[in-house]
């Protein structure tokens, strides 16, 4: 995440009289006292000793309000506490405390060093390197299990994946073991042409394990959906996903190891407190140097020698500067077309936000009403905090404003979940679901996102499987305006004023539109229910891809949505569970842990012996628990669900109310 300096006039007149000087020399109280927070803000004898011992601490701030929660994490990386905790724990050096201490002055926070959590994260440094499981935390893959998975990827779908590298990390670049750069690259080769593309770098702090894992099975998802999810394949016959799945691999074997390590393996400049190593996301070359990093090389935010002096950030710009082309003049002022095409991302954890650029100044960026908009509309998927990544200090150096600086390509941050080393039941119950929601549509924009996250989306689309020859069928959806994270402010009002579908040529390749209709008879509200009557007559046998698409008062289209209809064919198959119910008891299906779904239309068939009473109930897992959200509770043997779903994690409920036996229960999405 981001960090520290540039404080207002009063924190460069007093950090004089802070720790710097006081420690060597008898502390003397202050002349005022601040009305709350902290009691003084000169060093006791015992913070002396700590940072004497411990260039960088663990100190703990307990703030007041939600906003300066959201201040905290967005200048800092925490350790630890929480919003609803009321603190949060920092590791920081002397310089950092100094001036946290001056902000809590104004602000009324207490900021105080923890010594046991200084203790544990100092000893945490001092951890070998362990096998190459992570203990404890099974969910998440090593290095080389991320890159097996990705080469069994490229093997397993060669039209659709390819793995390679693109330059060596520090301890390579020396020849010291090490690893190669990797990207995953995702689109159907057997389509050509120019393709807009959606990046995602994942885990450039080695510490942070989610990241890693939510890009790798991102990648799975969409590889195992081509050809069965409408969208999922349009995405990839037109577009492109970039993944970097481990964009720090040296430091992160250290963090595999349990040691709380966020920089790279750089040590050609020896630390007391082991903390070598550059930050490669303070090391960028776009706005280098100028605030928000650290000279120190045993800093935690330490920005390097020189602008893009590590090799691992050196391959990044490269792999960037290849993903987009540049769109934005010279000038701070210069702003991106609004037709720019591409999304980058980079995933971080913790603290539940969706970050865009500026981080070195509170200026909103040229596109800064664009960016807002498609920020909140990611937010709006996995429920996190909007907002300009500038919070208590700014920050330089950073993968966002590079990307967005030099390139003008629409950038965030996202900020995952609660925990460096969040648990395994966190990570797939919540935060896996919410934000393979949030990366799919980023997708679904990457052709124009500047112009599509403000636009409505159409929901919930819905045509029969298969149809006639010759025959008609009713396309309904939902065209909404309204898909914004309003946390952190709302966006303008905006009607949908007109719906339409495309057969088999979308849009942006010349496709031929037909206007749909509102089921209320008029286009006047920010939701609207849709439908039209489409003719199979001239289509050929076999599946279509039928999109839809809505546009807003202003004018603005919002991304296409699109289903398959086969004509003169069946209904597909879709996927078959079997298994037995006791009188009065549960079977669920895949299972209790259930499965992930991006959204769309789930239907459930269920079939049990003659005679019986089975119900059937759709189950989705809110926070711990599984509430009810669809249920088939007739008097037979046979039930049915047909249910429009958010993104989340499902399950099948099969209850026997009566008898018991054998199902068969088939699922479509």
């Amino acid at each position: 995440m981001r960090r520290f300096t540039n404080g207002p006039a009063l924190s460069l007149i007093l950090s004089a009289s802070l720790l710097l000087g006081a420690c060597s020399q008898t502390p003397q109280p202050v002349a005022a006292t601040p009305p709350s927070g902290t009691g003084s803000l000169i060093a006791s004898a015992d913070e002396c000793r700590t940072f004497e011992q411990n260039p960088v601490v663990v100190s703990r701030i307990d703030f007041r309000t939600p906003r300066d929660w959201l201040d905290i994490v967005k200048t800092f990386e925490p350790v630890g506490g929480s919003l609803e905790e009321g603190f949060v724990l920092l590791d920081v050096g002397k310089a950092d405390f100094e001036r946290l201490r001056v902000t809590g002055l104004t602000r009324g926070w207490t900021v105080q060093i923890d010594a046991r959590e200084t203790q544990r994260h100092s000893a945490s440094l001092k951890n070998p390197l362990g096998a190459l499981s992570i203990n404890g935390y099974s969910c998440y893959r090593t290095v080389e299990e991320t890159y097996a998975s990705a080469q069994n990827l490229a093997a397993q779908y060669p039209n659709l994946a390819t793995w390679s590298s693109f330059g060596s990390s520090w301890l390579k670049s020396k020849a010291r073991g090490g690893y190669d750069m990797n990207v995953l690259k995702l689109t159907n080769r057997s389509v050509t042409g120019t393709k807009p593309r959606l990046l995602i770098t994942a885990s450039i702090h080695a510490r942070e394990y989610t990241p890693a894992e939510l890009a790798t099975r991102f990648a799975e998802y969409l590889l195992a959906n081509y050809g069965r999810d409408a969208d999922v394949t349009w995405m990839l016959d037109t577009q492109e996903v970039w993944l970097v799945l481990q964009s720090n691999p040296d430091g992160r074997k250290k963090a595999e190891a349990g040691a709380s390590w966020r920089k790279n393996a750089n040590d050609t400049q020896a630390c007391a407190n082991g903390l070598f190593g550059a930050d490669l996301n303070r090391n960028f070359n776009y706005a280098w140097g100028t605030g928000g990093s650290s000279t120190d090389p045993c800093n935690e935010t330490y920005r390097g020698v020189g602008a893009a002096s590590e090799p691992e950030t050196q391959n990044l710009q490269t792999l960037i500067r290849d993903a987009f082309p540049d769109s934005r003049g010279p000038a701070r002022t210069d702003a991106a077309p609004a037709s720019t095409p591409g999304v980058y991302i980079d995933i971080h954890s913790y603290s539940k936000l969706v970050l865009w650029p500026w981080g070195d100044t509170s200026t909103v960026a040229p596109n800064g009403a664009a960016l807002q908009s498609l920020g909140r509309k990611l937010a709006f998927f996995n429920g996190y905090t909007p907002e300009q990544s500038i919070g208590l200090y700014p920050t330089s150096g950073t993968t966002n404003d590079f990307a967005y600086g030099e390139l003008g390509v629409a950038s965030y941050t996202f900020e995952l979940g609660n925990a460096f080393f969040e648990s395994c039941s966190a990570f797939t119950g919540t935060i896996l679901p919410q934000n393979q929601a949030a990366l799919l549509y980023a997708l679904r924009v990457a052709r124009a996102p500047y112009q599509l996250g403000s636009g409505p989306d159409s929901v919930s689309v819905s045509a029969p499987a298969s149809v006639a020859t010759g025959g008609t069928f009713t396309l309904s959806a939902s065209a909404t305006n309204t898909r914004f994270n309003t946390s952190n402010g709302a966006e303008p009002t905006r009607t949908v004023t007109a719906a339409e579908y495309f057969i088999d040529t979308p849009p942006w390749a010349g496709g031929t539109p037909t206007a749909m209709t509102a089921t209320d008879g008029t286009f006047n509200a920010a939701t609207e229910s849709v439908q039209a009557t489409v003719s199979a007559a001239g289509l050929s046998a076999g599946k279509h891809t039928v999109y839809v698409r809505a546009r807003n008062n202003n004018g603005t289209y919002g991304p296409v949505s699109a289903v398959f209809v086969t004509v003169g064919g069946t209904t597909p198959p879709g996927t078959t569970y079997t298994g037995t119910v006791a009188s009065r008891g549960n079977s669920y299906q895949p299972g209790t842990t259930g499965f992930s779904y991006a959204g769309g239309t789930l239907r459930g068939n269920l079939s049990g012996p003659s005679g019986t009473d089975f119900d059937l109930f759709l189950q989705k897992l809110s926070g711990s628990s599984w509430t009810t959200v669809a249920r088939a509770e007739g008097s037979t043997s046979t039930e049915a669900i047909t249910y429009t779903a958010a993104s989340g994690t499902y399950r099948w409920r099969v209850y026997a109310y009566s008898g018991s036996g054998s199902y068969t229960l088939t699922e479509t999405r």
